[in-house]
């Protein structure tokens, strides 16, 4: 199950966006390209997710959709003749986002039912140890 579809390309970017999928005019095989690209994308996205969340995250949080279309359609125009630099930076911010949410500076906003467990253990305490202060305010008092 792809995090995005056909459709959500041509909702976020509009049809438009699909030049990069052209197979020389022949629909089934443009169609078979731009699901490949988005369950690759998909793929991509949960190499980085499952390091904090089960997946494939169910149901699809609206991010995880722009994503995956960022990361399709970089893939997708892979010529230098239809590749663009939006495409690159795009695809960078995508890889930029999954990597902050993999190291938890970032949270996947998943919607969780009432007394569900989080789906990770959340913030962690900083916690610090070590051997008693050898220099405190009431030993050098006085000198």
């Amino acid at each position: 199950m792809a995090y995005a579809t056909r459709h959500d390309i041509e909702t976020l970017y509009s049809a438009d966006a699909l030049y990069v999928a052209e197979r020389g005019g022949d629909a089934a095989q443009t169609g078979a390209a731009i699901n490949r690209a988005l369950e690759q994308a998909t793929d991509e996205i949960d190499a980085y997710l499952r390091v904090r969340y089960e997946t494939p995250v169910v149901p699809v949080p609206f991010l995880l959709t722009q994503l995956c279309v960022d990361i399709a359609l970089y893939r997708l125009a892979n010529t230098a003749d239809v590749r663009s630099e939006e495409h690159r930076v795009r695809y960078e911010d995508a890889i930029g986002q999954l990597k902050r949410i993999g190291k938890g500076d970032m949270a996947l906003p998943v919607s969780r039912e009432p007394g569900d467990p989080p789906a990770h253990d959340g913030p962690r305490p900083i916690v610090q140890t070590g051997p008693v202060k050898q220099f405190t305010r009431d030993k050098l008092d006085g000198l």
